[in-house]
């Protein structure tokens, strides 16, 4: 049985006295309960300390946005597994298109960081989704399998999640049709050992798009950017009908 998960990523948005400010208008519009549907908010590290115990008990799960490979060592800059184990994190993102593309993020690293992250318990969103060149180019499968066949060496697949983000659609406004999304996320499962694995949807998910693209069979729930810093609407999105 697939699992819905349905993730706000902050990025770099938010000090510690907004994302209080912030939690205090979400969870009251919560509707939906863990056992129907995953709700995780991927924040800041600043703001994972102090989100902890506000999140704690009320069902939405806790999530970073990155983790190291090394337990512990010479890297700056980095935070460990246990570092994020320590204050109740469960989710982390990694291999977001941003960090590949701005900070050198490779699918070896990756890879590291994705069984570094399952070997402290942590459950991994992976990232993984092409350019508009790349689309334009019928690149999309070919460049999507080849990541998810060096993303996933050693991986765990039942403790997973996978998100498909077109790049081209990730803060542009531009969404991928619903249909198209569904396509390639099956395409993506069947690629996949475990078919229970959940996978998302990424890129420019909004509230007023949110029913078509949960409408799809395939969609197994949503890594919203920009419109996961709102409250009221990050609440309709997780809502959704």
């Amino acid at each position: 049985m697939r699992k819905i998960v349905l993730a706000g990523n902050w990025k770099m948005h938010k000090t510690q006295a907004e994302s209080l400010s912030f939690v205090q208008g979400f969870l009251p519009e919560l509707k939906t309960t863990p056992a129907e549907r995953t709700v995780v908010l991927c924040v800041p590290f600043t703001d994972l300390g102090v989100l902890a115990g506000k999140l704690d008990g009320k069902g939405v799960s806790l999530g970073a946005q990155n983790v190291h490979w090394e337990d512990q060592g010479a890297y700056t800059g980095e935070i460990s597994g246990a570092m994020l184990n320590e204050i109740g994190v469960e989710y982390v993102v990694i291999g977001h298109s941003e960090r590949r593309e701005y900070f050198g993020e490779t699918d070896e690293t990756v890879n590291f960081r994705l069984r570094a992250a399952q070997k402290h318990g942590l459950i991994p969103i992976l990232c993984v989704g092409e350019t508009k060149q790349q689309r334009q180019s019928g690149e999309t499968e070919s460049h999507i399998f080849s990541q998810l066949e060096k993303d996933l060496v050693g991986v765990d697949q039942s403790q997973l999640v996978i998100a498909y983000e077109p790049i081209w659609a990730i803060g542009t406004g531009e969404t991928c049709d619903s249909v198209e999304a569904n396509r390639v996320i099956g395409l993506i499962r069947s690629k996949l050992s475990n078919q229970d694995v959940p996978i998302q949807y990424g890129g420019s998910v909004k509230p007023g798009n949110i029913d078509e693209i949960m409408a799809q069979p395939e969609i197994d729930g949503v890594l919203v950017g920009g419109a996961s810093l709102d409250a009221e609407g990050f609440a309709r999105i997780v809502n959704y009908q």
